[in-house]
């Protein structure tokens, strides 16, 4: 791996890993479309340390807020759950949503995450199989979408979430193990359907996808540190969390803000697109 392409998929993964379009999907696109060797599954796990430290550095508020009121939440976390949007512990409730939103994904991660690997990985992703499954859950989760934004009524905020919204949200993200179908786009799409806003869904999406983030980044840290690469590859690494970092940032920004304004349409609109391509590209064989 050369600088150029360290920093082009540090940049792929800072955006798609908060934009709804899918960072596992595009770190296996974007090598096969541009003939590059597959980085490999510690380099695209050791990205998500960037991605970490984007999401910690814009929520580091609200999450230190959650941390110092988590322990109450947990001496009556029932009472807790159950609170009105008016409680007087709202950081820890939500807390305790997100940690229980956890499971569903954590789970499917124990279960299912080998078998996708070899699916996905076990000739770098490169395959006509890998590529068209790849097409088909850009484009079902388009649909999926696309359907919430018809039927969601975006009235709910962040605060009025409860323990069946943790739920539903969060086993939507178990979903995004399987590439294409995108963490923040599943969990972005449940919030819908639970009639959030589509700013709030985003943000209770991003603060989620906090522990998962940090779990797949350690467990890169891990596979980095077990193989025992060399200087130059560690130095790539080094450079693509850095980018994946600032994009990651910038992409947590530029979307909430753009959720308030406008709806996800732009989205959908890239997922098809890209689907429909990658297949033609798959049957003319150009690739």
């Amino acid at each position: 791996m050369d600088l150029i392409q360290a920093i082009v998929l540090g940049l792929v993964q800072g955006l798609a890993e908060f934009l709804p379009i899918s960072s596992s999907a595009h770190l296996i696109i974007v090598p096969w479309l541009l003939g590059w060797q597959s980085p490999g599954i510690a380099f695209d796990s050791a990205l998500h340390l960037g991605t970490l430290t984007a999401v910690l550095a814009y929520f580091w508020r609200d999450l230190i807020a959650m941390a110092f009121a988590l322990p109450r939440a947990l001496m009556a976390p029932a009472a807790t759950l159950r609170a009105e949007p008016g409680h007087d512990n709202l950081d820890g409730r939500l807390a305790l949503l997100i940690a229980i939103g956890t499971i569903p994904a954590a789970i499917a991660g124990l279960l299912g995450e080998n078998a996708l690997e070899r699916i996905y990985h076990s000739d770098g992703g490169t395959s006509n199989a890998a590529i068209v499954a790849i097409a088909i859950a850009l484009m079902a989760l388009a649909a999926v979408l696309l359907l919430a934004e018809r039927t969601a009524r975006h009235i709910r905020s962040i605060t009025s979430i409860r323990l069946p919204d943790a739920l539903i949200i969060g086993a939507a993200q178990a979903l995004a193990l399987v590439p294409g179908v995108s963490r923040s786009g599943a969990t972005l799409t449940a919030g819908l359907f639970r009639d959030l806003k589509r700013a709030d869904a985003a943000r209770f999406s991003f603060l989620l996808g906090v522990p998962i983030i940090a779990v797949a980044g350690l467990k890169g840290l891990l596979d980095i540190m077990q193989t025992g690469i060399g200087g130059n590859e560690l130095a790539m690494c080094g450079v693509g969390i850095v980018v994946s970092a600032i994009s990651g940032y910038f992409a947590i920004w530029g979307l909430l803000r753009y959720l308030q304004r406008a709806s996800t349409g732009i989205f959908i609109a890239y997922r098809f697109i890209l689907g429909m391509a990658l297949i033609a590209l798959v049957l003319s064989g150009a690739r």
